[in-house]
């Protein structure tokens, strides 16, 4: 079987798992599971055998014409390079964890079915994102991840806060698609093709005639698909969705989609310095922002969500820097790691039986009941600080060389302000990062309280899935950095020693900064314990989460803001707190600014409808209603009555008649 053949079925896998899960999850709800696992497996192995058979060499391109178009053709093209190929492996991986996670972890959700199929869908659509040659064919993928996320976002629907996020994913993300659909016309008309392959070459020629546009327009769409300044406000509100679909959405879809994309395509971004200025400032103001908004959040999955819009504004900061190696090795790395941050949540909140941080902090023993879950966590945790040896370490270094290979002008892919930008942007999100990712682990397992309740062992699918992950969280970076390089187009992954000194160095101070703030408000603080969300002990990890959503309504809500006195992130961050928590107040500023101008002008559309137009209508109406009143009330059968009236009439002509003949 060909490369090219073996490619075509890694994204159909799991669409036709997903389409026959959906027939058969009431007919025949024994078939659910195998349909959701096991296409999704088949896809990783053909992903792991396409990328095999690449090798890092040179990229397989295979296309045929859908239909004529009579203009720019739109052709089913693959494009599979070092980086499609290593993408779809990660993609492949994550879904497939999720998937055998989820078998655990909504063990007795109803709607368990349709949530399989759907994540399976998603699965297809990053797939076809990732091995598409065609920038329409990319675009389909990238739009049925839209409706996926809004779907599965929305799972909980029985909650107001999950039907308002998932509402909210899908519009933000929208707005984003906007200009994004009007950039890749712009592109195509331009270049003469969606082909990009043959982009590319007219960027390499030079006769791309609007190059700042065009890529001005398709930052748009990334800014909202990959969450970054200012459309990143849809995905804390997203965690109100079941854990395994964070997982899925944060690490290998969705918003790995537009890293990916600028990645794939960064010789148009690079024909333009205003382009690369305006995303690595765009990169800057996500790092640092959601970094500190991480510190200050209280549920632990806002804490994650925000710490991935921030992973991603060091993606997003490399390519930046035109370095997409950087950026898609950090892709690589932060995939495997956030996957088992969300999965290792969802176990500790299914223990906990709170989303919330402050309540963990007064439970006692929270890392006994689920010690598989503390120490993937642990290393998890290390490897999103980027401590040595741990694969964010050296995924995080290469981003900032790139930044710092910019900044002192060794190399000219990018203005030397946007390499500084990147830069002192990335050391301060290194220290900001350490100290959230501390004063999580200090808060979770670290309390100090009442017992923590016992759900007894966690299902052996969900214990598996977090050592799987544990072990490219610990090992990957070490290994890529070495074996790596000929899918990177031979670049050099080797960590230098200037960042690498200064970015664990600010890590490792910023991690001691924050456990010295956890002592001195623990010793301050009274430790009054809170209990958590009452679960039976038998209920499935979804059914506590719903539970922990429901109750824990400050996380997603426009509620007031009550702070933890316990909590370091409030020594730290000091008055900054209360803004951070809150998001920077973006929220309220959209509402402000678009929001209510929006509604209002619903407002008058809706009063002008029905005072001024349906007058109109129901005037219209009205009158040969009237009328037929009127002619209807003359008909009285009465025969004499007509005869009288016959008669008057008849002498009202008469009169008429001499009147008229008098006068004449």
């Amino acid at each position: 079987m060909t490369t090219t053949t073996l490619a075509a079925l890694v994204p159909l896998l799991p669409f036709l798992g997903a389409a026959a899960g959906l027939l058969l999850g009431r007919a025949a709800p024994g078939f659910v599971r195998p349909l959701a696992v096991l296409p999704t497996l088949a896809a990783l192995a053909l992903a792991a055998l396409v990328a095999a058979r690449q090798g890092g060499g040179r990229a397989v391109d295979a296309a045929t014409e859908l239909t004529p178009t009579g203009s720019v053709p739109v052709e089913l093209a693959l494009h599979i390079d070092g980086f499609a190929a290593l993408v779809a492996v990660l993609v492949g991986c994550v879904a497939a964890c999720v998937q055998i996670y989820s078998i655990g972890y909504l063990r007795d959700d109803p709607r368990y079915p349709s949530y399989a199929a759907l994540v399976s869908l998603f699965t297809s659509a990053m797939l076809l994102v990732v091995y598409s040659g065609d920038l329409m064919v990319l675009l389909v993928g990238w739009e049925v991840m839209g409706i996926c996320s809004y779907f599965l976002v929305g799972h909980y629907w029985e909650t107001p806060e999950a039907r308002a996020a998932s509402l909210k994913a899908f519009l933000v993300t929208k707005l984003g698609d906007v200009p994004f659909l009007i950039g890749l016309f712009a592109l195509a008309t331009d270049a003469g093709s969606f082909r990009i392959t043959r982009i590319l070459g007219a960027v390499a020629s030079g006769s791309l005639d609007h190059p700042t546009v065009i890529a001005l327009l398709l930052l748009a769409g990334v800014a909202g698909k990959s969450a970054q300044f200012p459309l990143h406000t849809w995905l804390p509100d997203a965690m109100a969705g079941p854990t395994p679909v964070s997982a899925l959405i944060h690490a290998a879809t969705m918003v790995a989609a537009g890293v990916y994309f600028v990645a794939r395509l960064l010789p148009l971004f690079e024909a333009s310095r205003a382009a690369m200025t305006v995303l690595a400032v765009m990169a800057a103001i996500t790092m640092t922002g959601s970094a500190l908004a991480a510190l200050a959040q209280d549920d632990i999955k806002r804490v994650l969500a925000y710490s991935t819009i921030g992973q991603l504004g060091y993606m997003t900061g490399a390519l930046a820097a035109g370095d997409r190696g950087a950026a898609v090795f950090h892709l690589l790395t932060h995939g495997a790691f956030k996957a088992l941050l969300f999965l290792a949540a969802g176990a500790v909140i299914h223990a906990a039986g709170t989303n919330s941080l402050a309540a963990m902090s007064r439970l006692r023993d929270l890392r006994a009941r689920v010690p598989d879950a503390y120490w993937t966590m642990t290393v998890a945790l290390l490897a999103l600080a980027a401590i040595p040896p741990f694969s964010g370490f050296f995924s995080k270094e290469s981003v900032l060389g790139a930044a710092e290979h910019v900044a002192t002008g060794h190399t000219a892919h990018a203005p030397a302000a946007a390499g500084w930008t990147v830069l002192v942007a990335g050391l301060v999100t290194a220290l900001l990062t350490a100290a959230y990712a501390t004063r999580l682990w200090l808060l979770a397992f670290r309390g100090r309280g009442t017992e923590a309740p016992d759900h007894g062992r966690q299902p052996l699918s969900m214990t598996l899935v977090l050592w799987v992950l544990a072990l490219p969280s610990l090992a990957l970076g070490g290994l890529a950095f070495r074996v790596l390089p000929d899918w990177f187009d031979g670049q050099d992954l080797t960590p230098a020693l200037t960042t690498s000194v200064l970015g664990t160095g600010v890590a490792l101070t910023g991690g001691i900064v924050a456990y010295a703030a956890w002592r001195h408000t623990t010793a301050l603080a009274a430790r009054v314990p809170l209990g958590a969300v009452a679960a039976h002990p038998d209920a499935d990890a979804g059914q506590v989460e719903a539970e922990a959503i429901a109750t824990h309504a400050p996380a997603y809500g426009n509620v007031a803001y009550a702070p933890d006195p316990a909590d370091p992130g409030r020594l730290l961050l000091g008055p900054l707190h209360r803004h951070a928590a809150v998001g920077f107040h973006l929220d309220a500023v959209y509402t402000a600014l678009f929001v209510r101008p929006v509604q209002a002008g619903a407002r008058l559309v809706r009063f002008l409808d029905r005072e001024v137009v349906d007058t109109y209508v129901r005037g219209a109406g009205a009158l040969p209603r009237w009328l037929g009143a009127a002619v209807r009330r003359a008909q009285t059968g009465n025969v004499q009555t007509y005869v009288s009236a016959l008669l008057a009439g008849t002498v009202v002509l008469a009169v008429a008649a001499v009147l008229v003949a008098t006068g004449a």
